[in-house]
This record gives C-alpha cells, structure tokens and sequence, in this order.
C-alpha cells in the first residue's frame, strides 16, 4: 500500500534526523490514524540517511523498565541511532521513568519517535529541561487530496468516492477498511454504507473494551449529542454522570472545545452505526432523553445563548434526509450575530440594496423604522464586513401603511386572514432576510440565520402562524421544508421589486412546537415513509365555534360516542392531555370545569345549575329547576351564566395552555 500525505510532520522528522530540530518527537492520535504508517515511514527515511533504527512494539513489552531498557539499548551505545516506539499507550505507565530516567541517559545525536494514542503528560512542556528538545505532533485525519490518493492506491472506483469519503473522510484505516469492502461489493453505488463487519472492525481497533455497559452508553451518548456536557450526561444516563464525563474527556478519540466533548468523526459513525443495528429500542430512548434535554433548552437559554442551543437540537436529525450542508457543522466563530442599532441602518440599506435591489431595501428601511428589535445582523468575525440581515417581524394588527408597504407581509397577513384569522392576543410572525450573492444558499451565515428564526418558533407565546420568504428556493430545500420542516408554500408569490419570493407557511395553532418536534423525532427514528410519522393537526376554532361546541359537549356528557365526535377533542385542550382517550379527556375536563366553579363563592349556584342539569343527567329543564327549588327564569339565568363561565375558562386554556390558572371574570 503507497504512503500518502503527511508532509508536515516528514520536515519535522526530516529536520530532527539532520540535526536542525529536536530529539524526542512525540506523535499522538486516535486508533487507525496512522501512526504505525508513519514509523514506518521514518523508520525508511532513518535508513535512506544511513542511521541505525531501532523499532519497539509496546504492545508486545511488559509494562516495566526492566523489560523495556533491553529493547532500547541501541541508543544508548551509537549517538547515530534512531529509536522509534510504537504503540506507547500500551506501556504509557512508564512514561514518568522514559522522561526522567531514561532519555536524560542517551547520548546526544540520539533521536527518539515516542507515537501512541494519548497526548503526552503536561510535565514534558513545563519542564525548562525538555524546551527545545521536545516537540509533540497530534496526527489528524489525511487532507482531502491525499485521501483521493489513498483511495487511488486502493483501486476504489469513481462512483463509491462519494459515499466512503461521507463515511470516512481522511481517517486512513476507515477508507481502506471502507475501499476493500466496497471495491468487492459489485453492485455498490452511490448508495453504499459500510457494513456492520466494517463497523465491528473499526469499533475494535477504535473504541476496544470498555470498562463497564454505562461506559458504552455514556460513549454512545457522547457520539449522538454535537457536544457532550456533564449537565446532558446527567440527563440522558443519571448515575455517576460526573465520573463518567471525566473519563470520556481523557478519551486519546475524544476532543473538547469550549462547547463540550466530541468524538472524532469516524468514531461517532460507527458507535452511531452499531447502537442502531445492535439496539434501536435502546437508540431510541437514548435519543429522546438527549432530544428533551436540548429542546427545554433551547426555551430557556438566554438570547445569546439560543443559537447554539438550537444548533445543538438540529444536529440530532442531521441524517433526516437534508440537502447537502444543511445541518453542516459550520465554524460558528466564522461569523456572528449582533442586535441591530440605529448607527446599523444606513448599512442595512446598503446591503439590501446589493442583495436584493431598491424596493427590498425599501421594506428593510420601511420594518426597521417601526420594528427595529426584530433584525438581527451579521458579520465576518475576521473582518467586520456586514454580510446579511434577518428580521423576525410580530405583527397582531396592520395600519393601511403597513399592507401597502411590503408585499411579502402582506400577502402573510390576507393568507392568514383568509384561511385561520389570529385570535384574541394571537400575533403572526414574518421571516424577511437580506444576504449578499455569495452568502446565500448552504452557507454559514445562512445556518445562523435559520437558527435564529427555529429558535423565535419553539420559544414564541400565543403564535398562530409563521411566514418564512425564500427568494428562488431550489427543489431540494422546498421538498426538505415540505416533508421534514411540515412547512407548506402557498400559490401566490409576492414581488417586492422584480422578483418573485417564496412563502412557506406552518400554522403554530394546528400543529404545536411541541408536536412539530415530535414529528421531526418519528421520521428520525422512523424514516419519512413511515405512517407514524405523520402528525394530526389541531382544530384551531373560532371563539365563537369553540363556544358552540362546549355547549353542545355539555349537552352530550353522558353519551361517549357523541363527545367522541366533538371538533374538541382535536383541539390543544385534550392534545396536551396525552395518554387519555380523547372523548374521555374531553368529559373529564368538561366535569372538572363545573366542579371548579364551587371554588368562588359567587359562582356556587351556577356550578348547582351546571351540575344537576349536566351530571346528573336530568331529563328536563324545567325538572332541574324543581330540583333546585328555583323560578325557572331563575334557573335559566344560573345555567346560562354556568354555561358562560365554562366557555370561557376553556377557551382561556386552549389559548393559553392546560396548565393555566383557569379564568376568573371580574
């Protein structure tokens, strides 16, 4: 098999071995990246300068000086020897002893290549002793092109490129343990996936035994979350979360970064790979305590805060059949967001202008005037330049200014009107957003972008619809929103200017923030084919239907067939009821909310007339009257007064959630 790349760290090998560098080289990286490749190569470059090499496997020494010194003995007689150790992890408790008893004892010329799994102890850098002598190479992945070259020597065809390089990416044992299985495999295609030999292979030489089952899990975890803190440890496996995220840190596959823990790629794939094969009940719980962690997250972080919250709850469907990039893991410091200031409109204009032409910039210039908490602007971290500007625009009520001043809002607010109008202290949302030509499409800015409006949807109250415009949406991103996003667009395209726009439309009401993630999870777990994955939506009713209904539900308590077929129980009253019967759900709400009418004082004797009239199942009204020993105009005047109080406690949790105070007329 050709060596292939690894430029650098042959100059600093090459450097040393000439006596222009240092004398210990320490390589590290994770299992199949390399490094015994390496040694070997330098082990070849040692003999091309007509030095002696010595070559020391630590997986095959006893853990012990005595054992090791033989070995090694070459350097400590010939200045011109070259000692390559392979495998160092295997032996890494004699660290300590190599630094401070051994090395110091070698003659100086000697060069010594120390290569394992874990990177070296942080005594080697703080030690002024090892200051010029020590120089310490992490091994990454092959670069782009030396891993087409890899694939070359390999004889792996055109057309499995693709796939294996999505699989593997530049981790060497990955894209051969790949390239020979998919080169045997005549019928692969652009679809091929590494089997699961592949998988048990890469999961042996990668990951190896594990200490314990909540071991695994914790590491299964750490491959399905982006980041892995301790906090979503905790949720996602309770017991001994601290201890375990420990461990995982010092992981030779594992990274951190300020965000918290990952894997390297390769790693992730496989474990992902396994756990799904080998367990898909167990993914699945994994992957909703993960889910819920990271949704209830994304609702209470604070503002600055929610982009990277709701990045980290998209990645977990970053295999939901997306366009290419459209979960890509972007560089989020390659640019940032910041609120727009007054100072900031006069570049808003420019940008606009650029992006879109006069009449966009128009209607930039038109909201920021009125709305300016609502835009949001980003930059290049690197160089400041401003590259795009979003507005989420909250609209409960439009002037005759503002229908004639923007086109695409107002074709959001006829839409709206003509199929669900808002309710009372409902609001619609509109999504406007100005980028510059080279920034649209799958690109960073726009991944924040989109961020910043998912996060104003899953943290928004009392919103019924949201309206998101596209300018020449391409056929994957529409088909991306129909079927994963539930986002449909409507016929009409309003042109603010030459162009036509796209807008794409979710009723909030119908279909719940909760309710839309859960949906996301089902073809997650499901695939879109599956017809679980399909969600109901809410009947989102009038105040005066909903009245109408509650009222004619009462009239039905006792009869379950009836209430079954009641517009209520598609409503978010019996929705966030989960688990119930919804004819049942609607019949015990019904009776609690007479019930709850004992608890004011001035309500008792419309709560007598609601229950002998409805609970009861009294036959007439004028009987129920008798009963009460009431006038019947009396009577009528409580049931009337009962039944208006119900209706309208209802109707205030079905606006403002089951868990609501329930309403109180003053």
């Amino acid at each position: 098999m050709a060596f292939v790349g690894r430029e650098e760290e042959l100059a600093v090998f090459n450097a040393a071995l000439y006596g222009g560098g240092c004398s210990v080289l320490y390589v590290h990286g994770p299992g199949g990246i390399g490094k015994s490749a390496l040694l070997r190569r330098f082990a070849y470059e040692a003999a091309v300068a007509g030095r002696p090499v010595s070559m020391v496997d630590g997986g095959m020494l006893e853990p012990s000086p005595a054992a090791s010194e033989p070995e090694a003995e070459l350097v400590l007689r010939d200045a011109d020897a070259v000692l390559l150790v392979d495998n160092f992890e295997r032996i890494q408790g004699l660290e300590g002893w190599l630094r401070e008893r051994f090395l110091p004892r070698v003659p100086l010329g000697v060069l010594v290549v120390i290569a394992g799994r874990n990177p070296p102890d942080m005594r080697w850098q703080v030690d002024p002793g090892w200051a010029g002598a020590l120089e310490v190479l992490p091994l990454r992945d092959l670069r782009a092109g030396d891993a087409q070259a890899l694939m070359d020597s390999s004889g792996v065809p055109a057309e499995l490129r693709e796939p294996l390089l999505a699989f593997a990416g530049g981790h060497p044992l990955a894209l051969l343990l790949g390239a020979a299985v998919a080169v045997k495999d005549g019928g692969a295609g652009r679809r091929w996936m590494p089997n699961q030999d592949v998988v048990a292979t890469l999961l042996d030489q990668l990951v190896g035994e594990l200490p314990s089952a909540a071991h695994r899990q914790a590491l299964e975890i750490c491959a399905h979350a982006y980041m892995t803190t301790e906090d979503l440890l905790r949720a996602a496996l309770p017991e001994d979360a601290g201890t375990l995220f420990r461990w995982l840190r010092r992981l030779p596959f594992v990274e951190s970064s300020s965000l918290g823990l990952f894997p390297h790629d390769v790693v992730r794939e496989v474990l992902e790979a396994d756990l799904r094969w080998r367990d898909p009940e167990g993914y699945a719980v994994m992957h909703d305590r993960i889910h819920a962690h990271l949704a209830e997250r994304v609702r209470t972080a604070s503002d600055v805060d929610v982009l990277g919250a709701v990045a980290a709850l998209l990645y977990l469907h970053r295999d939901n059949g997306a366009p290419a990039g459209f979960h890509g893991r972007h560089d989020e410091g390659e640019f940032q967001e910041e609120a727009l200031r007054e100072e900031d409109v006069g570049t808003l204009l420019r940008v606009a202008t650029a992006a879109e032409g006069a009449a966009s910039a128009g209607c930039a210039a038109f909201w920021a005037e009125r709305q300016l908490e609502a835009f949001r602007l980003y930059r290049r971290t690197e160089t400041g330049e401003p590259v795009a500007f979003s507005a989420w625009l909250r609209l409960a009520e439009l002037d005759e200014e503002e229908l004639t001043a923007d086109p695409v809002v107002a074709m959001a607010w006829a839409h709206a009107r003509a199929t669900t109008p808002l309710r009372a202290g409902e609001h619609l949302a509109v999504s406007r957003l100005w980028a510059l030509p080279p920034y649209r499409g799958n690109s960073p800015v726009m991944d924040l972008i989109q961020w910043r409006m998912i996060g104003n949807c899953l943290r928004s109250e009392r919103m019924a619809w949201s309206y998101i415009e596209i300018r020449h949406p391409n056929h994957a991103w529409v088909e991306h929103l129909r079927r994963h996003y539930g986002m449909r667009d409507i016929s009409e395209r309003p042109r603010p200017g030459d162009d036509a726009y796209t807008l794409f439309v979710h009723d909030w009401r119908a279909v719940p923030a909760q309710a839309w993630l859960e949906r996301m999870d089902r073809l997650l777990v499901a695939g879109p084919a599956s017809p679980s994955a399909a969600t109901a939506k809410l009947a989102v009713l009038s105040q005066a239907e909903f009245a109408e209904a509650v009222r004619k539900a009462l009239r039905q308590l006792s009869r379950l067939d009836a209430l079954a077929a009641s517009p209520l129980t598609r409503t978010r009253l019996i929705a966030e009821r989960a688990g119930q019967n919804p004819a049942t759900a609607l019949g015990d709400l019904l009776r609690q909310a007479i019930d709850d009418l004992r608890a004011d004082p001035r309500s008792v004797k419309f709560h007598r007339a609601l229950s002998v009239t409805f609970l009861r199942s009294t036959p007439t009204q004028e009987l129920a009257a008798e009963r009460l020993g009431l006038p019947f105009t009396t009577y009528r005047r409580h049931l009337t007064a009962g039944i208006g109080r119900v209706c309208a406690d209802l109707w205030h949790r079905e606006l403002y959630g089951t868990d609501a105070p329930a309403y109180r007329s003053t």
